[in-house]
């Protein structure tokens, strides 16, 4: 999702098909809303926006699943992300990623709310163990699941040529970062590296559904060169 205030959302439904195809739904839509427009706005102020619009995601979501026995049980990942100038901010809950890729080098922004993330940070698995993990897809918070949700907040600062990608589990539980950072520094732009990436996930199971942004950073001041998006 792109307007013109840089904003793009991907959240992953869960809770069966419909249900989690609602939820997903919801929260773009009053993510997006209550954001509004963060120019202009001091750092610790943006941040509260942004952390702010996905808890009243979560009332809402919530709260019709306590009136529709049929929702029950239904959340959804939501990983915010907006361009500002010079910078990028980032509200997040679940497992879907926000990576940045900056002179060759693939980081990733966000840490999954996740069983097997848990277990990493106890030193019970290493990443590698986790990628496998029968328990790979449980997370640990999500949006619309209880009352309340904290969602993490992260800035940081953009530089002319960064790329950043946003993108379900669909695609980072199919792909390890070094196979991501290979085809973000292949030839092409977003377009061509989306439709790349989904591929190979696909051709190694394509186990769940995939949605992804990719964007290139064409001006330092925080204007995006050029974008895509595929659910």
């Amino acid at each position: 999702m792109l307007d013109d205030r840089g904003l793009f959302i991907v959240a992953d439904g869960m809770g069966g098909h419909a249900a989690g195809e609602v939820a997903s739904e919801m929260a773009v839509q009053i993510v997006a809303r209550d954001i509004g427009s963060l120019r202009g706005l001091d750092d610790a102020t943006s941040r509260e926006r942004i952390a702010e619009s996905i808890r009243g995601a979560n009332r809402i979501i919530y709260e019709r699943t306590l009136g529709e026995p049929d929702k029950r049980g239904m959340g959804t990942t939501v990983t915010t992300l907006v361009l500002l100038k010079g910078r990028f901010l980032i509200g997040h809950v679940g497992d879907s990623r926000a990576y940045l890729l900056r002179s060759g080098e693939l980081l990733q922004l966000t840490k999954d709310h996740s069983y097997v993330q848990e277990q990493v940070d106890l030193g019970l698995l290493t990443p590698d163990e986790a990628r496998v993990h029968p328990y790979s897809n449980v997370i640990t918070r999500c949006v619309g699941a209880n009352a309340e949700v904290a969602p993490d907040t992260y800035f940081g600062h953009l530089e002319t040529g960064d790329v950043l990608l946003v993108a379900s589990d669909g695609l980072t539980g199919m792909l390890e970062d070094e196979s991501l950072r290979r085809i973000l520094q292949g030839p092409g732009g977003p377009a061509e590296w989306v439709d790349r990436m989904i591929d190979d996930a696909n051709r190694r199971g394509g186990l769940d559904n995939i949605t992804a942004i990719c964007v290139r950073i064409d001006e330092h001041d925080g204007k995006t060169g050029e974008y895509h998006v595929v659910k």
